[in-house]
């Protein structure tokens, strides 16, 4: 059980935004290197609604926070560099984590912002998806929604 400081065990999916890209698909950022389009030094900053959770990556640290929790727990996380995105593994409260962060127009549906990047976050057996920008392409919107 994930004890609700990240993610609510009583949430088996959340739909916050549209999918990400398709495998094929002309991503922006993709070079035969890999997805470039965060880079290591960027402040990923994430989160969605209905149980609202977010946080934020730097570097190998992340950072899972609830209006519960507001300080957040922080993990260490691996970074994986692949053609349609970025992901983070690590272990939250004894479970597999991984987030997956993909380039593709998001909406949380509440706050009128327009994010670059959707996120897909799994601990254990929950799955909760989001939306991401970072310190250095911020969503688009209303500062305070």
């Amino acid at each position: 059980m994930v004890r609700g400081i990240c993610l609510s065990a009583a949430i088996a999916a959340l739909a916050a935004c549209q999918a990400g890209p398709e495998a094929g698909d002309n991503v922006p950022g993709t070079s035969p290197e890999g997805f470039t389009g965060i880079a290591e030094d960027e402040t990923i900053i994430f989160g969605g609604t209905e149980p609202f959770w977010g946080g934020e990556v730097q570097g190998t640290q992340l950072t899972c926070s609830t209006p519960e929790n507001p300080d957040g727990t922080q993990i260490a996380v691996e970074r994986f560099v692949g053609q349609g995105g970025i992901s983070f593994s690590g272990t939250l409260f004894e479970e597999g984590f991984d987030m997956t962060v993909t380039p593709g127009e998001c909406s949380d549906g509440m706050s009128d912002r327009t994010y670059p990047y959707t996120v897909t976050v799994i601990v254990g057996e929950t799955q909760l998806n989001g939306c991401a920008h970072t310190d250095q392409q911020p969503f688009e919107g209303p500062e305070t929604p």
